[in-house]
């Protein structure tokens, strides 16, 4: 007999009354799969036990996608589906349909039958019934508990079905709210579509960059999955161009595995006993060669020659203390790297020698090499704590032909990464606004600029004069590269919200930006012809893919979605632009996500999210604060760009510097009352906000400047900027730029007056605070001063410690359990509904 399919197109059931039962009128089915005994050689197995046919019950079957679930089965009068009994035999039944629940809430699901039956919710088993009735009125059930947010879990029931059943088999599926959850509506649907969730944001395969070998021919694509429990998986595939197909795909245990520079071969190392192997793989035909033998365990760098290659060793200072003590002897001495200094060396891969190239006490960087490897540019950085940014830094050209050496300039405050033009006649440098004496400043007076704002600049190495190529483009530099081929330069950047690459043409010194395909451009990567480009980015509503550029065209191919498999299922709400005018006369730009299945006519609570640092909120789908998650909850998610972000121009971000607040939470309010006023769905009255690190703060402040919030989280906030400025790891240093030459002894009305901590007895906000126990970068006790304050001041606060933890939360289970804290305070404050957070931290019994 012919494998036949059968279940599910549950329609949606009417709303419930208090313990009205819900139902769904049609299931979708699939079998019968033929199912016989095995072989009994003994009576009994080693357990003693006799083969029943309760044991067939168990035999696993992994179950077919729904879309094979074509059998369409209708509900009797009864609420009974029947199916067809065996002709010869035992057989199994598959039936499957997805349930959804309106809101959080707990609710049983019970299956009725006369036949021995398991009950799958999500691919686990929750009940299983072993017995046989005769009779309806005397058939039994199982159930399982539905508990949180049911946003169409798939449920499979498994029925073992005879020839001498004297039913025909047969189940009923009722679902009931709790007592407690009257208001809970469950609805029933044949279609594999539901709302996202954490886990979604967390597990999943996703492309992680691209690149492009030195033709343009392959492009190796890299790509990790992370499983459900938080185990992760890499594999890398190579796409080849001129086939337009994946040729090579596999998981990624070659270590450093990368284009060489000149030829359509990869390169990784192999670790022995006998030491580091460096070898080539030719994508073509999968084979590999041995370029050369026992070379340094290093990260490293090719020349453009491919006949050596560059890498750093270490040392470190010995300064000794006794036993149990550690003398610092530095102000970052708390880092683990602080006393470690580097020195770069070159290897020649066909004698074998390895040079020393820079020797003494201090640290060098490489920064580039010529294409002919004549000439090497090296940085080295000392910490000068009597000026900002407290260290300067000084880059030379090493000819590697004569060892003679060039200083390019010399204690340079805000100067940093510098890189050969093609011809090795100029340089491309990236730098704060504030490099080389401020000639690419473009802030107004009496403003200090932000230098997280990062710009671009070219040297002329003959006569060491610079141009500022960027101190009238907005966007703030990420990256940049100078092609050989175009002469042009390519420059990845933070504009606004979004991530985008422009090509900034020297000829005319006009910037251009390329239409690609995605919001957030997260790698961007040329051939070295410059024919053709690979990229790997993000939108809203999309996780990271990867394209090839056709240079000439500009068209891009997809090549790399391994996400759209997962997505397929998910039902995202819209996001939209929104932008308003604050009475400081600046557009403010932001965006809004809607919750699925929106309903214009109802009223939603809003969360409002800003920005952490001085980084603009981007368009990516995943961050660790998942916007579309909260919206899926039933929430509007409004994200505002206030001043003082990067990205927007150089006057813009320096708003930000000594603000710690001013203007920035003006705006946010401002915008708020305004979103709200201009969106009649938002329910005004129940607003919450939610930021981190700096974010962090940003939330503390603006509970202590209105009232308007009627719930806040902080998570890594800072509550007392004297504090963070002295203990965080980077905490004075980042100071350099949002408190740039203010400090407690000669600004102490800024380090009081705009910390939270000082203002805590305004606070009337429930505020929930969250913090790793390790983060080195705000540290726990910004977020124990201000839970003591509000706790003495009998405010309503909560402290949630995730154990371990550094400034960002990473491990699988702790991450989820962060999250639905965050979702279980909202709900508590935003919904009236605390039994989420009930469940989650029920009170003690003292």
């Amino acid at each position: 007999m012919k494998l036949r399919t059968l279940l599910i197109a549950l329609v949606a059931s009417l709303p419930l009354v208090a313990q009205q039962k819900a139902s769904p009128s049609i299931v979708k089915g699939f079998g019968p799969i033929k199912v016989t005994k095995p072989i009994l050689l003994d009576s009994t197995n080693l357990s003693n036990t006799k083969f029943t046919d309760e044991m067939l019950l168990s035999y696993s079957i992994s179950f077919p996608e729904h879309n094979r679930f074509e059998n369409e089965i209708k509900a009797d009068t009864a609420g009974y589906f029947k199916l067809n009994r065996p002709s010869k035999g035992k057989e199994f039944q598959l039936v499957s349909f997805f349930i959804s629940g309106n809101k959080y809430g707990k609710g049983k699901i019970t299956i009725t039958s006369p036949n021995r039956l398991e009950l799958w919710i999500d691919n686990s088993k929750k009940a299983s019934k072993d017995n046989l009735n005769d009779s309806i009125h005397k058939a039994g059930s199982v159930d399982a508990t539905l508990d949180g947010f049911t946003s169409n879990s798939r449920v499979v029931v498994k029925l073992l079905t005879a020839d001498d059943d004297i039913l025909d088999p047969m189940l009923k599926i009722d679902v009931v709210a709790d007592e407690k959850d009257k208001t809970l509506e469950y609805t029933f649907d044949d279609v594999q579509s539901r709302r996202i969730n954490i886990k979604d944001i967390i597990e999943g395969s996703r492309v992680r960059n691209s690149s492009i070998s030195a033709s343009g021919r392959f492009v190796l694509i890299n790509l990790s999955t992370t499983l459900p429990g938080g185990r992760s998986q890499s594999k890398i595939e190579i796409y080849d161009t001129r086939e337009k197909r994946i040729i090579m795909s596999e998981a990624s245990s070659r270590q450093m595995l990368n284009w060489m520079p000149k030829s359509d071969l990869l390169y990784y190392v192999d670790d022995s006993e006998n030491g580091r192997t460096l070898y080539t793989l030719d994508p073509l035909n999968n084979t590999t060669a041995i370029l050369a033998n026992d070379i340094p365990r290093e990260g490293f760098r090719f020349a453009h020659d491919e006949k050596s290659i560059f890498f750093s060793t270490k040392e470190s200072v010995n300064a000794t203390s006794p036993s149990g003590l550690k003398r610092l002897i530095g102000i970052d001495d708390r880092q683990p790297s602080y006393r470690d200094r580097y020195f770069i060396n070159r290897l020649f891969l066909d004698s074998g020698l390895t040079q020393q190239l820079t020797f003494g006490r201090q640290s060098a960087s490489l920064n580039d090499i010529t294409e002919d490897a004549s000439k090497l540019l090296f940085s080295v950085s000392a910490q000068d704590l009597s000026e900002r940014p407290f260290r300067k830094g000084s880059l030379y050209m090493l000819d590697l032909n004569t060892m003679d050496i060039d200083t390019i300039w010399k204690d340079e405050r805000f100067a940093g990464y510098a890189q050969f033009s093609p011809d090795g006649k100029q340089l491309l440098i990236q730098g704060g606004p504030e490099s080389f004496n401020g000639i690419g400043l473009n802030i107004k007076e009496g403003q200090i600029a932000n230098s997280y704002d990062t710009q671009s600049f070219i040297m002329d190495l003959g006569t060491k004069k610079v141009t500022p190529i960027t101190k009238d483009f907005d966007p703030s530099v990420s990256s940049q590269f100078w092609n050989k081929t175009d002469n042009n330069i390519y420059y990845r950047v933070d504009e606004k919200d979004r991530v985008t690459v422009y090509r900034y043409t020297t000829k005319n010194s006009k910037f251009e930006k390329l239409p690609l395909n995605e919001d957030v451009i997260q790698s961007f990567n040329m051939s070295k012809d410059g024919r053709w480009a690979t990229y790997t980015g993000v939108s809203t509503t999309n996780s990271s893919r990867s394209y090839l550029l056709d240079m000439k065209s500009l068209r891009s191919t997809l090549i790399a979605d391994p996400y759209a498999e997962r997505l397929n299922t998910i039902n995202l709400g819209e996001v939209k632009d929104w932008t308003f005018t604050s009475t400081f006369g600046d557009e403010i730009d932001g965006r809004y996500y809607l919750p699925p299945n929106f309903d214009v006519n109802k009223k939603y609570p809003l969360i409002v999210y800003y920005y952490g640092g001085t980084s603009p909120t981007t368009r990516g789908f995943e961050s660790t604060y998942p916007l579309h998650v909260y919206a899926a909850q039933d929430y509007v998610v409004y994200v505002v760009q206030p001043s003082g972000t990067t990205g927007y121009g150089q006057e813009f971000s320096a708003r930000h510097v000594n603000a710690w607040g001013k203007q920035t939470a003006e705006e946010i309010i401002e915008g708020v009352e305004k979103f709200v006023e201009a969106h009649p769905f938002v329910d005004g009255s129940k607003i919450g906000n939610i930021g981190a690190s700096y974010g962090g703060f940003m939330t503390q402040y603006l509970i202590t400047q209105t009232d308007m919030f009627d719930a806040s989280v902080s998570h890594a906030g800072i509550s007392n900027i004297t504090s963070y400025w002295g203990e965080g790891y980077w905490g004075y240093s980042y100071s350099s730029a949002a408190s740039a030459d203010s400090y407690p002894w000669n600004n102490p009305e800024m380090y009081v007056e705009q910390s939270p901590l000082f203002n805590a007895d305004k606070i009337t906000t429930p505020l929930m605070l969250l913090h790793g126990t390790a983060d080195t970068n705000v540290p726990m006790g910004e977020s124990i001063q201000m839970y003591t304050a509000m706790k003495l001041l009998g405010k309503d606060v909560e402290f949630i410690q995730v154990e371990g933890e550094n400034h960002a939360i990473y491990t699988y289970d702790k991450r989820i359990e962060w999250n639905n804290a965050i979702y279980a305070w909202f709900a508590k404050w935003l919904k009236e509904d605390s039994r989420w957070w009930d469940s989650m931290f029920p009170e003690p019994n003292e």
